[in-house]
């Protein structure tokens, strides 16, 4: 077969030959070597081809294998088989199932359910043991604790849980390829101490602060204590208690990267404070707080930025006119016999006294009946006088008064006459409730199912929802002219209900204490509903 062509090509001078040799029997293609001249004319270039007419015939073998490598250069190599750690066991049947579960030491404590569920899914192995014996007194006595082993004390007390406890706080899932803290009854064990004690510091703080500042609004609070437990500031508070070199056994904290020694010390500082707040309650977590870590909430790293404050022109409870309270008098406070509440200092921290002014108004007279029916209040209450019953009563009226009272209405000639207060405690406290109840309900799932699973039933539509449901919204008191602006507006007004919802919260534990809370959350709310999945 010929092939040509006419083409405008330069005039050479000098051309270099060169050859390729192909399928092609013989083509020549000349390459100028040196700048060609201006001068152009016709040149016919000619390649000439030979096609091999002897093909080989459909049926020959060679044919056959020549295919055969063809087609195996486009199929895919194949996969590999997945790790034996991956592939599905066959689940246990129901007597080896109740047999894990008894032998759990989570099934162990049943006068403290909460205490159990956070409790390892299995005995502790010689690994475990290992680490107790060579480090479990250093952390003791880091933390101010006495030597002795826990497990001399009685079966009354949750604190004969502690040495397990503590070490599953220290075992944070950033050691480097370490068999002990991967292991499944540690891994899930450190992460649910620490979706609970997230909460449990959080709420500290907040009932702290709430008692320091009885004047101060919710904002600078929130900035305070961010600068106390904030991710950033960890790190420092975990030096400082000399417990760097249990976490970072490999490493110097001080070289290490901010995204390399901030997790592990959030991780370790919250199991921990959820393992203190097991065995020894929320007095504990102050002294260990202010004590042992050495936070000063008069620090200037510590305090709020400067912003323009309302004048406060009304007063406070006696109690704290004229001084802040040290974390002493909050760790140490012990209500009297016939106290009027179950936590009278963040009541009277919350609800002024101003508020009596509000007393018999149309609110009170009119709605206040409705919202105490549908939220099933008061209590019946053990009281030695009926005088208590009743005073209890008037003040659980107005702080429900309050609890209604948008910030819009009287916050710029008041700035305590608005639900912020205990909008903020109702936040932690629901936070905790719903931490205490899940860790009590899903004794096998580890902190992350845990965290996503608080975050989605926590949302703040579906605390005003559950709210709007009850149709306590109708008694919402706004100023006029932010009551013309939500009338037509759900994005402006449903934040409003979520706030509502939260302060009722913080109110029904400051008055009745957590059981009121839960009964709130779990059986008038029922915040545990089904939400229908969105189409």
């Amino acid at each position: 077969m010929d092939l040509s062509s006419t083409i405008k090509t330069p005039h050479f001078s000098k051309c270099g030959d060169l050859s390729f040799s192909s399928s092609f029997p013989s083509f020549s293609l000349q390459i100028p070597l040196k700048k060609p001249q201006p001068i152009f004319r016709h040149r016919r270039i000619l390649a000439v081809s030979a096609m091999d007419s002897q093909e080989l015939p459909k049926t020959s073998p060679q044919r056959l294998l020549k295919e055969l490598a063809e087609r195996k250069k486009v199929i895919t190599p194949k996969t590999k088989a997945p790790p034996r750690k991956y592939i599905l066991k066959p689940p246990l049947d129901d007597a080896k199932l109740a047999q894990r579960f008894l032998d759990s030491p989570q099934m162990s404590l049943k006068q403290f359910p909460l205490l159990s569920s956070c409790l390892p899914s299995s005995k502790l192995n010689n690994a475990d043991k290992t680490w107790i014996d060579e480090y479990l007194l250093e952390v003791k006595q880091a933390l101010g604790y006495p030597l002795e082993p826990s497990d001399n004390l009685g079966d009354d007390n949750p604190a004969k849980q502690f040495d397990t406890l503590l070490y599953l706080a220290f075992q944070h899932p950033y050691y480097v390829s370490c068999s002990r803290v991967n292991a499944r009854h540690v891994k899930h064990g450190h992460a649910r101490l620490m979706f609970l004690g997230q909460y449990v510091l959080e709420l500290a703080l907040c009932e702290f602060f709430l008692q320091r500042y009885p004047r101060e609004s919710p904002g600078p609070m929130r900035e305070r204590v961010f600068a106390l437990i904030g991710k950033r500031y960890l790190p420092k508070w975990i030096k400082a208690a000399s417990l760097h070199n249990l976490v970072f056994p490999f490493d110097d904290i001080d070289k290490l990267r901010r995204h390399e020694r901030e997790p592990a010390s959030k991780s370790v500082f919250w199991a921990l404070f959820g393992a203190i707040y097991l065995c020894y309650g929320m007095p504990e977590v102050y002294r260990v707080l202010f004590e042992v870590f050495g936070m000063d909430p008069e620090d200037e790293d510590c305090q709020p930025k400067k912003r323009r404050q309302l004048e406060d022109v009304d007063y406070v409870s006696a109690e704290f006119d004229g001084r802040k309270l040290s974390w002493q008098d909050v760790a140490t406070y012990r209500p009297p016999e016939d106290a009027l509440f179950a936590h009278p200092r963040v009541f009277r921290a919350c609800v002024p006294p101003g508020m009596h002014r509000f007393r018999g108004n149309i609110w009170d007279f009119d709605s206040r009946p409705q919202v105490m029916r549908t939220l099933g209040y008061p209590l019946r209450m053990n009281d030695r006088l009926p005088e208590i019953t009743e005073a209890r009563n008037i003040e659980l009226g107005l702080g429900l008064q309050l609890c209604f009272l948008h910030p819009s209405k009287y916050k710029f000639e008041h700035p305590r006459f608005c639900l912020e207060r205990l909008e903020y405690l109702g936040q932690k406290i629901q936070d905790l409730v719903m931490a205490e109840r899940l860790l009590m309900k899903h004794l096998d799932a580890p902190g992350k199912w845990l965290e996503e699973k608080h975050r989605r039933v926590l949302m703040n539509k579906f605390c005003g929802k559950y709210l709007r449901e009850k149709f306590l919204h109708r008694f919402i008191i706004y100023s006029d002219q932010v009551q013309d602006a939500y009338e037509h507006n759900r994005k402006l007004r449903n934040p409003a209900t979520q706030s509502v919802c939260q302060a009722i919260h913080g109110l029904s534990y400051a008055v009745y204490g957590k059981p009121d809370v839960r009964r709130l959350m779990f059986e008038v709310f029922d915040f545990e509903q089904i939400q229908p999945k969105p189409v």
